[in-house]
């Protein structure tokens, strides 16, 4: 059996305060992009995981496996499985691929062990596994609020074109917090809900915004520089996606954005350029792409 995991970018991301668990209150616009990793798996006697990223842990750090772990729990004693994950999206970059790898594992073992647990089921513990597992299982156009957990699907607006540039490095969500914690709160400006009734019904980006891209462009002011550039390249939106280091754009049209992409990787040699278009699902059996 095998499942594709959409990456995601965040298109809005408002952080509304710090909440008495530690973490962040926020209101965020979700959405699927065409960029997957695939996991799959047999029965055995045991968990375990492998991966083709030897930089990823394959143990109980991973998400994958904790997932697992969790859906064991729920259903009782039982066999396990060996899970096999094949990397596409790269990790560290804020489009959420360990979360949504993690939401497949629900899925796919889910139907493996026999467990028929409806989705919201399995939303429930996607939400102790990670602040966005439960959004994949449903992807497509989505807001979502306290962590990131409580999901309300949308619907999908047109398929979007998208510039997508990585850096040769990851950054870790903790820093970026921390780096925000020392920033003036950013004023006040358009809502996702006032995002969306603007944007009706062609749902333009282009009022959005990412509360935690200052602290990270003040960290990594490369990510600025190459943002700029898909401006430059005729951009519609271009953020920082979650707390990066993933910046995208958004393009009228895969021309556009071919060209975009073609002329920022000259740009920025080191960086790993590309394009996507946005999707309208989440974690599947029968992935678009492989």
């Amino acid at each position: 059996m095998r499942v594709g995991c959409p990456a995601k970018v965040n298109l809005h991301l408002e952080v509304l305060g710090r909440r008495s668990d530690g973490f962040h209150e926020l209101r965020t616009l979700l959405q699927t992009i065409d960029l997957w990793d695939f996991l799959d798996a047999e029965p055995d006697t045991d968990l375990s995981m492998t991966c083709d990223d030897p930089a990823l842990p394959c143990d109980d750090s991973n998400l994958v496996l904790r997932a697992a772990r969790r859906l064991r729990e729920r259903l009782g004693p039982g066999p396990g499985a060996r899970l096999r994950l094949r990397k596409g999206i790269p990790a560290g970059g804020g489009l959420g691929g360990g979360s949504s790898d993690a939401a497949g594992a629900l899925l796919l073992l889910d139907r493996l062990w026999e467990g028929g647990l409806p989705r919201e089921a399995l939303a429930e513990l996607a939400a102790g596994v990670g602040s966005d597992c439960p959004f994949f299982l449903w992807g497509g156009t989505a807001i979502g609020t306290g962590r990131g957990e409580r999901i309300e699907p949308l619907t999908p607006g047109p398929t979007r074109d998208l510039v997508l540039g990585f850096p040769p490095y990851g950054i870790p969500t903790a820093e970026v917090y921390r780096r925000f914690a020392a920033l003036t709160p950013p004023a006040g400006g358009v809502t996702v809900p006032a995002l969306l009734t603007k944007c009706s019904p062609v749902k333009d980006f282009g009022a959005a915004r990412n509360d935690l891209e200052r602290a990270v462009l003040e960290g990594w002011p490369e990510l600025g520089a190459f943002r700029a550039r898909l401006l430059v390249e005729g951009a519609r939106l271009a953020l920082v996606s979650g707390s990066g280091s993933t910046v995208f754009g958004l393009f009228d049209d895969a021309s556009a954005a071919i060209r975009a992409a073609a002329n920022a990787a000259g740009a920025f040699p080191s960086w790993r350029v590309g394009t996507s278009r946005t999707v309208a699902r989440g974690v599947g059996f029968e992935p678009e792409s492989s």
